[in-house]
């Protein structure tokens, strides 16, 4: 019974988040010869003021780099 757990920094939409879900949960049947129900995955978003990397969070990163800061998922910022 395959478990999978995920850590990723928040702000993915729920498309994408899904998307993902349903690619691992393929290559795990196709890989491994799981049972498609048996196969469970846990994606755990982390506040992306709440990760760092060498002393930098990644939502400071974001601004250094110009990058967009993904919009917090309000149910993520509640869990904080």
């Amino acid at each position: 019974m395959p478990h999978v757990q995920i850590t990723l920094g928040g702000g993915r939409s729920e498309e994408q988040l899904r998307a993902m879900i349903h690619r691992v949960h393929a290559a795990l049947v196709e890989t491994v010869d799981a049972r498609p129900d048996h196969v469970r995955i846990v994606v755990h978003e982390v506040p992306r003021t709440r990760w760092a990397t060498g002393d930098v969070t990644l939502r400071e990163r974001d601004e250094a780099t110009g990058t967009p800061t993904p919009t917090p998922d309000p149910e993520q910022e509640e869990q904080s």
